[in-house]
C-alpha cells in the first residue's frame, strides 16, 4: 500500500499561503488539506468543516487532554490544531495531506513526523507584506501592526523549513509549489511501489 506524503507550509500572515494552496488543491490530485480545529471566531465566507472545525475553548481543551491533535498552539488570542486521526487516515489512502500552519506547530509536526516536508513561503518585502494586510480591509491598523512584528518572528524561522518560495508572481510561486510535490511523488522509494511490474520485467 503506497502512504502519502505530509507537506508542512508555513508563512507570515499576509504572505498568500492560503491562496497558493487552493490552486495547489484544484490543479492537482490526490492531494488533501488537513482542517484544522480553531477558537476563533467564523469569518463572513467561511465554512464550518472546509475552512476550518470551529470549536469552543472547552471543546479545544478536552481535545489536547485526550491527545487529539497532531499539533497545536496559540496564535494571538485564539488556538489552533491539527486533529491526528484525519491526516493519519488521508496519508494511508495514499493522499498527500498539506498542513497549513506555524513555526511552532511545524516543530511539533516534524519532531512526530520526521519524514514530513516543510516548505515556508516568504513575500517579496515587508512593503508588500503590509499592503496585502491592509488591502483585506480585515483589520484595523492596530492590528496590522501587530501581524507585522508577528511576521518578523515568524520569518526568522525560515532555517528550520526545507524549502523557501518566494510569493512575487503567484504563478511562479504555485509552479514552484507543484515542482517540489511532483519530485517528492517521483522518488525511488515511491516510485518502487508504483513500478514494481515493471521493474521486475525489465530486469528479469
Amino acid at each position: 500500500m503506497i502512504t502519502g506524503k505530509l507537506y508542512i507550509i508555513s508563512a507570515p500572515s499576509g504572505a498568500g499561503k492560503t491562496s497558493l494552496v487552493k490552486q495547489l488543491l484544484a490543479d492537482m490530485d490526490k492531494l488533501a488539506v488537513s482542517v484544522s480545529h480553531t477558537t476563533r471566531a467564523m469569518r463572513a465566507a467561511e465554512q464550518h468543516g472546509v475552512d476550518y472545525f470551529f470549536v469552543s475553548v472547552d471543546t479545544f481543551k478536552d481535545m489536547i487532554e485526550h491527545q487529539a491533535f497532531l499539533e497545536h498552539a496559540q496564535v494571538f488570542d485564539n488556538f489552533y490544531g491539527t486533529a491526528q486521526q484525519s491526516v493519519e487516515d488521508n496519508l494511508a489512502k495514499g493522499l498527500d495531506v498539506i498542513l497549513e500552519i506555524d513555526w511552532q506547530g511545524a516543530q511539533q509536526v516534524r519532531r512526530m513526523l520526521p519524514d514530513s516536508i516543510s516548505i515556508f513561503i516568504l513575500p517579496p518585502s515587508i512593503a508588500v507584506l503590509r499592503q496585502r494586510l491592509q488591502n483585506r480591509g480585515q483589520d484595523n491598523d492596530e492590528v496590522i501592526d501587530r501581524r507585522m512584528r508577528d511576521a518578523v518572528t515568524e520569518m526568522s524561522h525560515y532555517p528550520e523549513f526545507d524549502y523557501l518560495i518566494v510569493n512575487d508572481d503567484f504563478d511562479t510561486a504555485l509552479e514552484q509549489l507543484k515542482s517540489i510535490v511532483i519530485a517528492n511523488r517521483l522518488s525511488q522509494g515511491r516510485q518502487q511501489q508504483l513500478l514494481m511490474p515493471l521493474l521486475q520485467d525489465l530486469l528479469n
